[in-house]
């Protein structure tokens, strides 16, 4: 197996020569704004990463890959339209750039493109990743909704927001590996197993994100920091604060979730405040530990060789010692 920056190098090389700005100008040009906006390419990394692991290689998978990328960032665009979000990756989205109409439009094209690329693949290849592509899709959309309906819900548990989170980003991750895992011909086992691996990590993922939205650095996260807060979402850090929060803290934590204040600075800060006295800041590391110590579990018992589960297992370490 390659190194991970020799993957990411692959992939953005590739990438750079898929992204054409073809007319209507408006229509493609977004897309070709947010694919290069940068980001961790963590998804496509992936389906290359886990072809090799099971003996295939990397150049078969590279439109698996963009695949994936590019299904990612059109949920992105609809997903900052729904959050009325003003950055993604630290620049302009989309739709604050050509407005929601032309956001709209481009990220629906981007889902459409994403299946065109399954196309380059043999029909019983095709077959096996538009079927995971598919149940993917829609259960990203359905974790979409899980988290537009818990923002008007006051009794959200910690079981369903880990489904929520499941199914709105972990799932994708997974889909990446087994992606690759289907390309190189990988076993049934194989195939779960790996999948498995990727969607633990992604649940880790997912919580160091929602970690990061409150105690990231502004300077390398890239979105605005504060943002979960100030839009009342129920992430694991709230749940977690009221968990362990006494009445008082619990009743001075729903009142600011009920809030949208114009100036959310000071609003941000109490929160903040109340995630660490009550214990929510150091019991969000621990759920993040518990997953990653699960998906490398899984990893331990994969069919391949020690050497090839080090990379695998580098790259899951380095994912949640991030900052960005």
């Amino acid at each position: 197996m390659h190194t991970v920056s020799d993957y990411q190098t692959y992939f953005l090389e590739y990438l750079s020569k898929k992204i054409i700005t073809k007319e209507p100008k408006n229509l493609y040009e977004p897309i070709s704004y947010i694919l290069n906006l940068g980001g961790k390419r963590l998804r496509p990394i992936l389906v290359l990463m886990a072809s090799e692991a099971f003996g295939g290689s990397y150049k078969k998978s590279l439109d698996a890959a963009l695949a994936i990328e590019v299904f990612h960032n059109f949920s992105l665009i609809h997903d900052d339209i729904m959050d009325a979000a003003p950055l993604r990756r630290g620049k302009e989205t989309v739709h604050e750039k050509w407005g929601v109409s032309t956001g709209i439009l481009s990220g629906d094209a981007m889902l459409i493109n994403a299946y065109q690329l399954f196309e380059n693949y043999e029909s019983e290849t095709f077959r096996e990743l538009a079927t995971l592509f598919t149940k993917t899709a829609i259960e990203v959309c359905e974790g979409q909704q899980y988290d537009i309906d818990f923002e008007t819900r006051d009794d959200v548990v910690i079981s369903e927001y880990i489904k929520m989170i499941e199914y709105k980003t972990a799932v994708l991750v997974g889909a990446a590996m087994k992606m690759g895992a289907i390309i190189a011909n990988a076993s049934e086992s194989c195939r779960e197993a790996i999948y498995d691996f990727g969607r633990l990590l992604g649940l880790a993922f997912q919580l160091q994100d929602d970690y990061l939205d409150a105690f990231g650095d502004p300077d390398t996260f890239g979105k605005q920091v504060g943002g979960d807060i100030i839009e009342n979402k129920k992430t694991i850090l709230y749940l977690k604060a009221l968990e362990f929060a006494n009445e008082g803290e619990k009743k001075q934590l729903t009142g600011l979730f009920s809030l949208n204040p114009e100036n959310p600075s000071e609003k941000i800060n109490t929160v903040k405040h109340l995630f660490e006295t009550t214990g929510a800041k150091e019991q969000t590391r621990i759920e993040i530990e518990k997953y990653t110590e699960k998906a490398f579990a899984v990893l331990d018992k994969l069919s391949v060789t020690e050497d090839k589960k080090e990379v695998l297992r580098l790259f899951g370490k380095k994912l949640m010692n991030r900052s960005v």
